[in-house]
């Protein structure tokens, strides 16, 4: 009886595993599952956990042993969708961003939205101007700590918080003078719904940028925006396309295509190349999810998608959920008392996310606090300031990468200097538009260091990079020639390169098209010989064979051919003979 009772034990352990979720808050929600359980399992009982209706626009992220970032698929089970063994640690966050985060109904829902862009400004996903950095940051403070007490809160105050990657002392006293003056009498709620209408109108608002390359071997970050399809690449948003204008998404192996058609029939094809065919996967996804929330007016237009045209190949996906209008009509029509809002402890460390899971930033002096963080960003590619373009943030042509060494040799002559004159940028060093790059259960960029200088441009040296902002060049006049002329054929090259990789994808569908039909050939054949020379008794054979057409075909057709096939043998079998 014991023995049956420990063995029905072991096997419901068997059945079961934990699960960690990291809220937007830090907090996090540890609950057990069936193995066979679904994603919307867990998503609901988070939402449970938070008390959160409008859940639309929230999604669960996790990172795979390789070190990619994936969305939990809802209709599918959790234990599948994860290559590593349980327990499970996964991230809430937003997925969807509200085109009017400040429309949404439910406070609750609007305070994880703060939490989202403020975690977006903090990684550099959410660029802006100096003066737009001081206005958020502000708001952040009257949301975390209220009106400004010049008893609790002494001079300096605002360095405590870690608002943006990097930042000047300029910016801090700014965000202060904004805090002290501009804020007061405002309630955590009202600053959140203020920042949220500021947020809103940024030209980054919503991005999650994916890092590629395009046909020439450039860096580039393409993103979803609840207002279309964004490239960031250098220092300008090269393309911004409306959901409207967006018509199919495709990928091949680390080729991403969007295809789109503008004003006057105008059709456009993008291609860029992704580190890794399961990064071009999941940016394909991504933008599949995407197009659908926000360009759709119903759920039931969804439909299922190829990620190639190619015959017998790619991958189908579909998005499952409602779209975002659809979102809308039903929060409007939710009636209930506000809930309770649980508001994180109102202190510095919470605008600084821990780099490990001992201390948080806060508690680290600023000059080292802030050289961690230079040594963080460094080698991720800044966006800058373009006249051809429309820009995303304005930078000086010297503002470029300090490492720690330099950072802290000439921080106080590049912090007035640098911020002096246009107000433009919000730090010395550059402001990067990258991933969580911080070691949380999404370390949602996984290039390496090196990985990532390579690929985005940046200097391999300090001694290098010295050389490059000084304007003097590594070898010469020869070596401007040969990094010129590396360059144009290293884009040559890469563009050759997925030339040729078309073709071949387009042989191999074609081979693989006819060894298809000579399958089925294959198959009919044999179906054939079946009905004609076999003896088997069964129903639908005879019926066939019965059938006038059958026999026709029989005593014209098959028995001639039959008839001249075995003379053909005989007398290849004939020569054979005679010749040995």
């Amino acid at each position: 009886m014991l023995s049956r009772f420990m063995s029905g034990s072991i096997r419901n352990l068997d059945r079961e595993y934990n699960c960690t979720v990291r809220l937007l808050d830090d907090t996090e929600y540890t609950c057990t599952i069936q193995r066979d359980a679904k994603g919307q399992y867990l998503f609901d009982l988070i939402c449970h956990h938070l008390n959160l209706l409008e859940k639309d626009y929230f999604g669960i992220r996790y990172v795979d042993p390789d070190k990619q970032r994936h969305w939990l698929e809802f209709t599918k089970s959790i234990s599948k969708q994860m290559k590593s063994q349980p327990p499970f640690t996964m991230c809430l966050r937003v997925k969807f961003y509200p085109p009017d985060p400040a429309a949404l109904k439910e406070e609750i829902t609007r305070y994880l939205v703060f939490l989202q862009i403020k975690r977006d400004l903090y990684h550099g996903r959410l660029l802006c101007k100096t003066s737009d950095a001081a206005v958020l940051a502000a708001f952040i403070l009257q949301a975390e700590i209220g009106d400004y007490d010049p008893g609790k809160h002494p001079e300096g105050y605002s360095s405590k918080f870690q608002f943006f990657p990097k930042h000047s002392e300029k910016l801090e006293r700014r965000i202060a003078d904004i805090h002290k003056t501009e804020l007061m009498g405002q309630t955590p709620e009202t600053a959140e719904l203020n920042f949220l209408r500021k947020a809103q109108i940024l030209e980054t608002y919503g991005v999650d940028p994916h890092p590629c390359k395009d046909v020439s071997g450039n860096p580039a970050f393409l993103a979803f925006t609840p207002f279309g399809f964004v490239v960031l690449q250098g220092n300008k948003r090269v393309h911004f396309l409306k959901w409207n204008e967006v018509t199919k998404l495709k990928f091949e192996g680390k080729t991403f295509h969007i295809y789109a058609s503008q004003k006057e029939e105008k059709k456009i094809i993008l291609t860029y190349f992704a580190p890794t065919p399961e990064a071009c996967k999941h940016l394909w996804k991504c933008g599949v999810e995407n197009q659908a929330f926000y360009k759709l007016e119903k759920s039931s237009q969804v439909r299922t998608v190829s990620s190639s045209n190619l015959f017998f190949k790619g991958s189908r996906f579909r998005y499952s959920g409602r779209v975002a209008k659809e979102v809308m009509e039903q929060s409007a029509k939710i009636k209930r008392d506000p809930p309770e809002i649980h508001r994180a402890g109102l202190v510095p460390s919470r605008s600084c996310p821990s780099i490990t899971h001992g201390p948080r930033l806060s508690s680290v002096p600023r000059t080292r606090r802030r050289a961690v963080h230079i040594s963080i960003m460094e080698g991720l590619e800044s966006l800058r300031d373009s006249a051809h373009s429309t820009p995303v943030r304005s930078v000086s042509h010297g503002d470029s990468f300090l490492p720690r060494s330099r950072s802290q040799a000439s921080g106080e002559a590049c912090g007035g200097g640098g911020m002096s004159g246009s107000e433009a940028v919000i730090s010395d060093e550059n402001y990067c538009p990258s991933d969580s790059v911080l070691p949380t259960p999404v370390a949602e960029h996984s290039l390496d260091l090196a990985a990532a200088r390579q690929i985005n441009g940046a200097p391999c040296s300090i001694e290098e990079e010295k050389e490059s902002e000084a304007g003097t060049p590594m070898s010469g006049d020869s070596g401007d020639l040969g990094a010129d002329s590396a360059s144009f054929s290293g884009g040559v090259s890469l563009a050759s390169l997925a030339e040729a990789e078309q073709v071949n994808k387009f042989v191999l569908s074609v081979l693989r098209l006819l060894l298809v039909t000579i399958g089925l050939l294959f198959v009919l054949l044999l179906l054939l010989i079946i009905l004609t020379e076999s003896d088997l008794d069964i129903a639908f054979l005879r019926d066939i064979r019965q059938t006038p057409e059958f026999e026709q075909f029989h005593y014209e057709y098959f028995c001639p051919l039959r008839r001249w096939f075995a003379c053909k043998l005989r007398w290849a079998g004939g020569l054979l003979i005679n010749n040995k």
